[in-house]
């Protein structure tokens, strides 16, 4: 059976969007710099920014569909990272004022935007880049958006003494944005939850709630999409960057699935699972990592086509959706161009 594929988010931004991007800082990725300098960026396109920008969303959407992508991204290419893109929407988030933060249990440390009053959503923004995507083909785009675990941990708080109150807010705020973008058509959207993996107590106890908060209302008619990594690399082939402990997708996996989300998002490439894992889903659609983000080494088909096999003892196929274990951003375009193709066929020819 021909297995569906999608991509997780970030893309290698074409050359000539001349946005910063956390992929292309120097030490790895990069929260402040970029920040600080994307509207200096736009500013320097001037009236040209849109038309830029929809011509970078249209190559990152054409190669994705030229490799044989089936629910491609917009690539996130109009973003500066993938958190702070959305926060510059949101009230009650300042960046002008930037607040030291050590990041990832210690990974990084970076200056952060700061929370300095009430979250709360401001203008619809997402809808427009779905839009301007979805133009350039008739397969379904998804749209990405980070969650509130997710943000709070990217932001420095200095205004709510409750984790599970500011949690609660800001997926009210996402909400506004997911509702919008349901209402105009799309089909596919993705929340990521990346710190679920590395603060799994706090992610029963309130985490997966507020992600409920920022999906209710919903259409049945939208794959309700969560992506869940287990830590981003600051270079490529750096295999000893910290990850969350490997035992993080069992213990969640159950509470996934007995929420409202049907797709849950899986690294498996980097490092491996016991796939028995893929039985803890009773009904959740698993999108399976098995391309490496962080590694320069191009899978072959016939190795991709063993992972899946492998996978396809604990899952039905119906339930298995093959994709790279996160954002390629660090790839640059033609080794992202050689992993989606082998991944496209592999999947494919199931």
């Amino acid at each position: 059976m021909k297995l569906l594929t999608t991509t997780i988010g970030a893309y290698p931004k074409p050359d000539f969007v001349e946005l910063p991007d956390w992929f292309r800082a120097a030490a790895g990725p990069d929260t402040e710099h970029p920040t600080e300098e994307w509207a200096e960026a736009l500013a320097r396109m001037g009236g040209d920014a849109e038309t830029i920008l929809a011509r970078g969303t249209q190559v990152v959407i054409e190669d994705q569909i030229a490799c044989g992508i089936d629910i491609p991204t917009d690539g996130e290419v109009r973003r500066e990272n993938y958190i702070h893109y959305h926060c510059r929407h949101l009230n009650g988030i300042d960046f002008e004022r930037l607040t030291l933060r050590s990041l990832r249990q210690g990974a990084y440390s970076a200056r952060l935007p700061t929370i300095s009053g009430p979250v709360s959503a401001r203008d619809h923004f997402l809808t427009h880049d779905w839009q301007v995507a979805q133009s350039f083909t008739d397969r379904p785009v998804k749209i990405t958006m980070p969650g509130p675990m997710t943000i709070a941990d990217t932001t420095a708080n200095e205004h709510y003494d409750d984790a599970a109150k500011l949690g609660a807010d800001l997926a009210d705020a996402i909400n506004a944005e997911v509702l919008a973008l349901a209402e105009a058509g799309c089909r596919h959207i993705q929340i990521d939850e990346p710190v679920f993996a590395r603060k799994v107590p706090e992610a029963l106890e309130y985490g997966l709630e507020n992600l409920e908060r920022a999906f209710h209302g919903c259409p049945n008619d939208v794959v309700r999409t969560m992506h869940m990594c287990c830590g981003y690399p600051d270079a490529l082939d750096n295999p000893d960057y910290p990850k969350a402990p490997k035992e993080s997708y069992f213990d969640l996996a159950e509470a996934v699935d007995r929420s409202s989300v049907m797709a849950v998002s899986l690294e498996d490439a980097h490092r491996r699972n016991d796939l028995s894992l893929l039985e803890r889903f009773a009904s959740t659609t698993v999108i399976l990592g098995v391309v490496a983000v962080a590694k320069s080494r191009v899978e072959p088909i016939e190795e991709i086509r063993a992972h899946l096999a492998e996978a396809l003892e604990h899952i039905d196929a119906e339930r298995l959706i093959a994709a790279p274990d996160c954002g390629l951003g660090l790839l640059g375009r033609e080794r992202a161009l050689e992993k989606l193709k082998n991944l496209c066929e592999a999947a494919h020819s199931m």
